[in-house]
């Protein structure tokens, strides 16, 4: 029997909300207010994590909006974006710390709740092979989680050279909290193996699915861990699959296609292999842009990382996410626009009927 899924919510901190698609709207533009007031329904609806994505050309800054809206929070568990090309690891050690400090504990009163999002990103304004970052991005979960054990750090690397003990402030549990991280490419795929905890991924074909958990699985092993999987949607949920449907037409009843690829190619992650791989799925789909049964591409159009939305009646999406859990995925990160809107209706209408909690750690 499987445990019961990990259920989060995303708040727009990348400028990425929108009543339709690709048209601006000042009032859902990435503010503290706004992303805050995303955060506090999250909570109230009874999700278990909320996600706060980080892009350095776009929207507020991370960092202090998590240490800002930790004050502001009782239960929900922080899911932290960082981005590798910002920050030196012992530094972020003790940020992560603080943060965790700040948030409080868990209702068990067993550990904090926070939990980190490992980007491997260059430095702004420069770039950085592929290859090289992802083993840039192990050396730093490596460390920051020596670190944050509480452990004498006597590191080695390609990119740090390191000898230190802990700073002083630790973490609630006096551990590393879970790393969560996502790539779809070979190196990216051994970085998540040999330092990760909880392994994104974007939406992808059923079958696909099944592969990368088989495939990071077996890398895993090879390194003598284990990992945990984690899927990465939009949702539209609706009392009926026509009105699910009729939703998904309205939010795309404004795109301009170029406005689209405009917004596509701003990502500072725009020529990755997973977001290619999106943009490949979305070639894939039929005429309505479904790929798959429940599965729909057009939130691809205008946007380049996450690009696929699981749409339909609460049963048909319920039944999506216990046949994602089937293929072992263990939690998820859903979104939809307007993000206030669509969490009020996966409270609404989903989350009463699944049975769900925070990955431990």
């Amino acid at each position: 029997m499987t445990n019961p899924p990990e259920i989060a919510w995303f708040s727009a901190l990348c400028d990425d909300d929108y009543e339709f698609l690709g048209v601006p709207d000042q009032y859902l533009k990435s503010s503290w207010e706004h992303c805050r007031n995303i955060v506090l329904r999250a909570e109230e609806g009874g999700f278990d994590n909320i996600l706060l994505p980080s892009g350095y050309e776009l929207g507020v800054d991370t960092t202090a909006f998590a240490a800002a809206v930790a004050t502001q929070v009782k239960r929900i568990k922080l899911l932290w974006a960082t981005r590798m090309g910002e920050d030196w690891p012992p530094q972020l050690a003790r940020r992560i710390a603080t943060i965790d400090r700040i948030l409080g504990p868990n209702a068990a009163g067993t550990g904090g709740r926070l939990n980190v999002n490992i980007i491997s990103s260059p430095m702004p304004g420069e770039t950085m092979e592929s290859g090289p970052r992802y083993r840039r991005g192990t050396e730093v979960m490596k460390i920051i989680r020596t670190l944050l054990n509480g452990e004498h750090l006597d590191f080695q690397g390609e990119f740090y050279n390191l000898k230190l003990d802990p700073a002083r402030i630790s973490t609630i549990s006096g551990k590393c909290p879970n790393l969560y991280f996502g790539g779809l490419s070979n190196e990216a795929r051994e970085c998540a193996a040999e330092a990760a905890d909880v392994y994104l991924m974007w939406p992808d074909k059923m079958e696909n699915v099944r592969e990368v958990v088989a495939d990071l699985k077996a890398r895993a092993a090879a390194k003598g861990r284990t990992l945990k999987f984690g899927y990465r949607a939009h949702v539209i949920v609706r009392e009926t699959e026509d009105e699910a449907r009729a939703y998904a037409d309205r939010l795309l009843s404004k795109l301009d296609d170029e406005m689209g690829r405009a917004i596509r190619e701003k990502s500072l992650d725009a020529a990755n292999y997973g977001v290619q791989r999106q943009q490949e799925l979305r070639s894939a789909a039929d005429g309505d842009g479904f790929v798959e049964e429940n599965l729909w591409t057009g939130i691809g159009r205008a946007r380049s990382g996450c690009g696929a939305a699981i749409v339909g009646n609460p049963d048909q999406v319920i039944a999506k996410l216990r046949a994602y859990q089937e293929a072992g995925m263990e939690a998820f990160i859903l979104s939809g626009y307007p993000h206030v809107q669509e969490c009020d209706m996966f409270a609404r209408y989903v989350l009463p009927q699944i049975q769900h909690a925070p990955i431990p750690g």
